[in-house]
C-alpha cells in the first residue's frame, strides 16, 4: 500500500521564487515516486493538484506526468496530457511517443513521430529507439529502414541506444542478416542488443548460433537481463537441452531473474518439452506475478502430458483472478479436451470462446475436428468444416484425415485429399496421411500410388528421429540405425529385452507396418524402429533410478506403444516418450495416456 502523501501548498505570494521552485521540486519527487509505485488515484489527486497551483506550464512535469500515465498503462491520458501542454519540448515529444510504444499502440506512436517531423523538434537518442520499436512490434522492415536511414542522417547511427533498437527491430522482422551486421558495426553494445540477437536467432530456429552468442556475451561478462535469459531458455526448449536449461535455471537463481514471469513461461515451456512435468509445476508455484503467457504456458504443458483435469482446474483459477483467457488459452483447453477424447468438453469451451468475444479460427476449427475425428465421429467432424466461415485451411482437412486414419476410412480421407490439393501446392505430410490410410484399410496399391505422388512432386516423407540427452550430447536414432558407438550393446539389448517381454505377453502387431511384405519381415522392420533403439540406449546408459526420456519428431506407433508398455514392465523403468502429439509416461506396463492417443 502506497503510504499516505501530504501535498505541498501553493505559494501565498506567486512573486516568491523561492517558494515556487520548493514547490516543484517537491511535487517533481512525489509524482516520480508515485510513477514507482503505480499509485494511480494518488498519481490523480496530484495531478489535479498541479493545475489548481499554476505548475502546468512547466514543460519537465509534462514529461513527468507523461511518464506517470504510461508506466500506469493509460496511453491515451498520457497523450492528453501531451495535447494540453503549452510548449513541446523534445523530451515531451519523447516521452508520449515512448508511452505508446511501451503500452503496444506502434501506430499511434509513429503517426506522433510523423508529427514531430513537421516540427522543430529533431528526432534524437531518445526518441529514435522508441519509434524504431515500434516498426519492430509492426513487423515492418520497411518503414524501420527509413528509421535506420534517418538515424544515419542525424548522426545516431553508431549510439549504442539507437545501435540496439534496430538490431532487435531486425530481429524482430526476421531480417537477421540486418540485424547481425548493425550488431558487428556497434562500437559498444549493451544488453538490449545483445538479447535481440539472441531472440532474433532463437524465433528463426537457428538455435545453435543464439546460444554461442549467448556464450558469448557472458564471456564479455554482459549484464544479462529477464529478456535474455528467457531466449535462451527458449532455445533449450526447441533442442530439448534438459541439462543445459537447468544450467540457466540456475544462473537465474544467481541473477535474481528467477521470479521473472518472462523466464518462468520459458521454464514452464523448458521442463515440459523436456519431458519434466513436475519441474514445471514447481516453477508455477513459484512465481508470484502470473500473465496471461504464464498460464498459457501451464495449461498447454498440462495438456501435453495428460493431466487433463489438472488444467481444467488451473482454467478455473484463472477466470477466479479476473484473468481473461485469449485465443490461445481456447488452443490449449481444445487440445486438452482432444488427446483425452472429452467430446462434450470440448465442444462447452468451443462455445465458451463466443462468451469472451473470441471468434473461432482455423487453429480452433482444427482442434474440434482432430477432437472429433480422435473420438470417431467423423461425419461431425465434417459438418463442423462445413460450418466455417473461411475457407478450411490444409490443416483443417489433415485433422480429419488423421481421424480417418486412426478408424480406418480411406474413402473420406481420400475425400479430404481432393480437397486439400485443389488449394494448390500441399506439404508431403498430407500425401504420407493418405497413403497411411490407405494402407491402414489394407489398400496397399492406392497407398503406393500416393507415395509415388510425393516422389513425382519432388517431396521427401520426413524421416523418422528419436534422440535421448546424456550429458551435454544428443544421441540421435533412426529406424534400424547402426551407426552410434554402442550399436551392438544396443541391438543385443533388444534381443534380450524382445524375448522377456514375448514372455510376459507381448505380441507384435505388424499392422502398423504400412507397406506390402511378408511377416518376419514386417516384425524385424517394426522391432527396431528409432524410439526401441533410443530406450536400449538409455537402458544400457543410465542410471536405474533416472527416467530414460526420448523424444520423437513423428507419431509413435501403435505396436512401439504396446511394446514400450512392456518394456517399462519388464525393466521396472520410468520411460517418457515425446512424439509430435504428446507425452507419453510409462511406468509398470501402463501409459498416462490410457491408450487414446
Amino acid at each position: 500500500m502506497t503510504p499516505h502523501i501530504t501535498l505541498p501548498k501553493p505559494p501565498q505570494n506567486p512573486l516568491n521564487q523561492h517558494s515556487f521552485e520548493q514547490n516543484y521540486r517537491q511535487v517533481c519527487n512525489i509524482l516520480l515516486s508515485l510513477t514507482h509505485s503505480r499509485s494511480l488515484p494518488k498519481g490523480l489527486q496530484l495531478h489535479a493538484h498541479i493545475i489548481k497551483s499554476g505548475l502546468q506550464a512547466i514543460p519537465l512535469l509534462y514529461h513527468h506526468l507523461i511518464n506517470f500515465y504510461s508506466k500506469s498503462q493509460l496511453p491515451l491520458l498520457a497523450s492528453q496530457v501531451f495535447d494540453d501542454a503549452p510548449r513541446k519540448s523534445s523530451t515531451t515529444w519523447s516521452s508520449v511517443i515512448s508511452s505508446f510504444s511501451q503500452n503496444e499502440l506502434p501506430l499511434l506512436a509513429l503517426d506522433l513521430f510523423r508529427r514531430m517531423l513537421g516540427t522543430a523538434v529533431r528526432p534524437n537518442d531518445h526518441i529514435l529507439p522508441s519509434a524504431t520499436k515500434s516498426c519492430g512490434i509492426l513487423s515492418r522492415c520497411d518503414v524501420g529502414q527509413s528509421m535506420h536511414c534517418l538515424a544515419v542522417k542525424t548522426g545516431f547511427e553508431f549510439d549504442v541506444f539507437v545501435g540496439s533498437s534496430m538490431v532487435d527491430m531486425y530481429a524482430k522482422c526476421g531480417e537477421i542478416g540486418y540485424a547481425r551486421k548493425v550488431f558487428d558495426e556497434m562500437p559498444e553494445k549493451n544488453v538490449v542488443s545483445w538479447t535481440g540477437m539472441i531472440y532474433g536467432y532463437a524465433q528463426l530456429g537457428v538455435d545453435e548460433e543464439a546460444l554461442r552468442l549467448f556464450k558469448k556475451a557472458l564471456f564479455e561478462n554482459l549484464d544479462v537481463n529477464d529478456f535474455t535469459l528467457s531466449s535462451v531458455i527458449r532455445v533449450c526448449s526447441n533442442l530439448t537441452l534438459l541439462e543445459l536449461g537447468r544450467q540457466i535455471h540456475g544462473l537465474c537463481f544467481k541473477t535474481c531473474f528467477d521470479k521473472s514471469t518472462f523466464v518462468g513461461t520459458s521454464l514452464i515451456s523448458l521442463y515440459s518439452k523436456c519431458g519434466v512435468i513436475e519441474g514445471a509445476y514447481r516453477v508455477y508455484d513459484e512465481i508470484p506475478v502470473r500473465n496471461l503467457g504464464f498460464w498459457n504456458a501451464m495449461l498447454i504443458a498440462c495438456a501435453q502430458h495428460a493431466h487433463t483435469d489438472r488444467a481444467f482446474e488451473l482454467f478455473k483459477e484463472m477466470e477466479g483472478v479476473g484473468m481473461k483467457p485469449n485465443f490461445i488459452t481456447f488452443l490449449c483447453m481444445l487440445y486438452a479436451c482432444s488427446h483425452a477424447g472429452l467430446v462434450e468438453r470440448g465442444r462447452f469451451y468451443f462455445e465458451q470462446m463466443k462468451e469472451y468475444g473470441i471468434e473461432p479460427g482455423d487453429q480452433h476449427y482444427t482442434s474440434m475436428v482432430d477432437l472429433l475425428g480422435r473420438a470417431g465421429k467423423l461425419q461431425d467432424a465434417v459438418s463442423i468444416i462445413q460450418e466455417m466461415s473461411t475457407e478450411p485451411t490444409e490443416s483443417v482437412w489433415g485433422a480429419l484425415m488423421t481421424g480417418c486414419r486412426i478408424h480406418g476410412d480411406a474413402e473420406l480421407a481420400a475425400f479430404a485429399a481432393d480437397k486439400v490439393f485443389e488449394l494448390g501446392p500441399v506439404s508431403p505430410g498430407i500425401h504420407v496421411l493418405l497413403s497411411n490410410a490407405y494402407a491402414a484399410a489394407g489398400r496397399y496399391e492406392d497407398a503406393a500410388k500416393a507415395r509415388k505422388m510425393l516422389r513425382d512432386r519432388g517431396k521427401k516423407k520426413e524421416t523418422g528421429l528419436s534422440w535421448v540427452e546424456e550429458g551435454n550430447r544428443v544421441h540421435a536414432f533412426a529406424s534400424g540405425d547402426r551407426s552410434n558407438a554402442k550399436t551392438e550393446e544396443i541391438y543385443q539389448k533388444l534381443e534380450e529385452l524382445g524375448e522377456e517381454m514375448e514372455r510376459a505377453g507381448y505380441v507384435p502387431d505388424t499392422s502398423f507396418v504400412l507397406r506390402e511384405v511378408d511377416g518376419e519381415e514386417k516384425k524385424q522392420a517394426i522391432r527396431h524402429h528409432s524410439e526401441r533403439l533410443a530406450i536400449a540406449f538409455g537402458l544400457i546408459t543410465f542410471p536405474p533410478e533416472r527416467p530414460i526420456r526420448v523424444m520423437k519428431n513423428l507419431r509413435v506407433c501403435g505396436d512401439c506403444h504396446t511394446a514400450i508398455k512392456f518394456m517399462s514392465k519388464c525393466t521396472g523403468r520410468v520411460i517418457i516418450v515425446r512424439d509430435n502429439n504428446r507425452f507419453h509416461r510409462f511406468e509398470g506396463g501402463k501409459c498416462n495416456c490410457g491408450d487414446y492417443w
